[in-house]
């Protein structure tokens, strides 16, 4: 688990120069932590792992310590719905990219 990194991922720096062309920072510090915000037209970028945030194509429960993978992903789920309601009502846009969409 210490090898597992929460900023600059391989998903995360596959886009990275795109995102800055379009006006967008690279991991600002504000509320659940986006990975891409422009301010000026008030859009969020969140760059999902598809087992860290459990997707529906790609995510495979792990065969060993179930209780605690299921509580952590699940926790994962809430969390992100928690953050675009968040931003939802700010009236910002939220968009999610599933690491398999960058492949």
């Amino acid at each position: 688990m210490s090898r597992v990194r929460s900023v600059k991922t391989g998903p995360e720096l596959k886009i990275k120069r795109v995102m800055k062309l379009l006006g967008f920072a690279y991991q600002p510090k504000m509320r659940g932590k986006p990975d891409f915000a422009n301010k000026k037209a008030k859009i969020v970028v969140f760059v999902d792992g598809c087992f860290w945030h459990k997707c529906l194509k790609h995510y495979r429960r792990p065969s060993s310590h179930r209780a605690y993978w299921d509580a952590k992903v699940k926790r994962n789920v809430a969390r992100d719905k928690e953050i675009n309601t968040f931003y939802r009502k700010a009236n910002w846009q939220v968009k999610r990219i599933w690491e398999h969409e960058l492949k």
